[in-house]
C-alpha cells in the first residue's frame, strides 16, 4: 500500500506553483517564484514545503536548495515578526554598519542570526541591499531605513515594539 504524505503547502500555494508550470516551459526557471511562493506562506524556506514544490514543479531538489542557500532574502529558519537585515556590504561598513549590528545586538540581547526570546526581532546581516547612497542601511521585513544611526535605531525598535 502506497504512503500518502500530508501536504506541507496550502491548497493556495499548490494553486499558485501549477499555474506557473505553464508559464515556465524550462523548469528550472521556476525556481525562484515557488521559493517566493512558499515564503509567503511560512515567512522562511520550510524544508519539506521546497520538496513537495519541487515534486510538484518535477525539478531537482537540489536547484532549489541551492537557490535557498544564495539568496538572503529568504530566511531558511522561522524567524520573529521584524525581520531585521542589516547590510555589511562596502559602503555600508565604511559608514558604520559593523557598529550598528554591534549596536543592535547589545539593544536586542542576541547574536546575528537569533531571535528575541518574545519572538519580535530576528537579527541578520546581509551582503548588499542596493540602497548604497543612504548607507548605512537596513530592512525590516519590506521596509528600507536608511541613513542609520544609534538614535534612528532607538526610534524604529520603539515604533516596531508600540504596533506589536
Amino acid at each position: 500500500m502506497e504512503k500518502i504524505e500530508k501536504s506541507k503547502l496550502s491548497a493556495e500555494s499548490i494553486e499558485k506553483i501549477k499555474a506557473l508550470l505553464d508559464v515556465f516551459p524550462q523548469r528550472k526557471s521556476m525556481v525562484l517564484p515557488v521559493l517566493h511562493i512558499v515564503y509567503e506562506q511560512f515567512g522562511y524556506l520550510d524544508k519539506e514545503a521546497i520538496a513537495e514544490a519541487a515534486r510538484i514543479c518535477d525539478v531537482a531538489k537540489v536547484h532549489f536548495e541551492e537557490a535557498a542557500d544564495f539568496y538572503t532574502m529568504f530566511p531558511l529558519k522561522p524567524v520573529g515578526k521584524y525581520l531585521i537585515q542589516v547590510c555589511r556590504n562596502i559602503s555600508c561598513s565604511l559608514l558604520g554598519s559593523e557598529e550598528l549590528v554591534d549596536y543592535l545586538k547589545s539593544k536586542l540581547g542576541i547574536e546575528v542570526g537569533e531571535t528575541t526570546p518574545d519572538g519580535l526581532f530576528t537579527l541578520v546581516v546581509v551582503e548588499c541591499l542596493g540602497s548604497c547612497g543612504t548607507a548605512p542601511v537596513a530592512q525590516i521585513n519590506d521596509k528600507y531605513y536608511e541613513n542609520l544611526t544609534r538614535a534612528k535605531i532607538d526610534g524604529i525598535l520603539s515604533e516596531l515594539r508600540e504596533k506589536a
